[in-house]
């Protein structure tokens, strides 16, 4: 059984108008969204083989401020391509992880986490900034998951959090 969850990165900071989009930092939003969403996935036993990040820097905020919360001590992995990802591109990124791996947070960007939340689970909501699917596939490699061996377990974000808490 292989788990993939698909993090978008925490809300970013759009204050700075000279700033390339890449180098965008988290806003105050983000700041705080990130390691709560991290002490969600403690609480409920999540923990990472590894974890795959964007580079833009607001992702890896978002990937060390969530390793931090569930006790990651391993390297992040920083895949330059999936930066403006296409679907093509997440899914060769996704069937390329090593098999060793079973548990894997891949962060980065909307709309690639969505066409591959849509290509696997035909999730068609959208993905919101910190929001985490975790999509379980009956399988033993990477190289062989699909939509046929795919399944939604869990989908949360900050505002449905927030919101049962109230």
């Amino acid at each position: 059984m292989k788990r993939l969850y698909l993090i978008r990165h925490g809300k970013s900071d759009w204050s700075n108008e000279k700033l390339d989009d890449f180098d965008r930092p988290l806003n105050a939003r983000g700041k705080k969204n990130a390691p709560f969403m991290g002490e969600i996935l403690y609480k409920k036993d999540i923990f990472p083989d590894v974890i795959i990040s964007s580079p833009a820097y607001r992702a890896r905020d978002t990937a060390k401020k969530i390793a931090k919360k569930v006790g990651y001590h391993e390297n992040i992995i920083y895949n330059e391509y999936l930066y403006g990802a296409s679907l093509k591109t997440i899914l060769d990124i996704v069937t390329f992880i090593e098999d060793e791996y079973d548990d894997v947070f891949l962060i980065g960007h909307n709309p690639g986490l969505n066409l591959l939340a849509f290509y696997l689970i035909d999730f068609n909501d959208n993905l919101p900034t910190c929001g985490i699917l975790e999509i379980t596939f009956d399988c033993d490699s990477w190289r062989e998951i699909t939509k046929k061996n795919a399944q939604l377990v869990s989908y949360e974000y900050p505002k449905k959090i927030y919101y049962k808490k109230s």
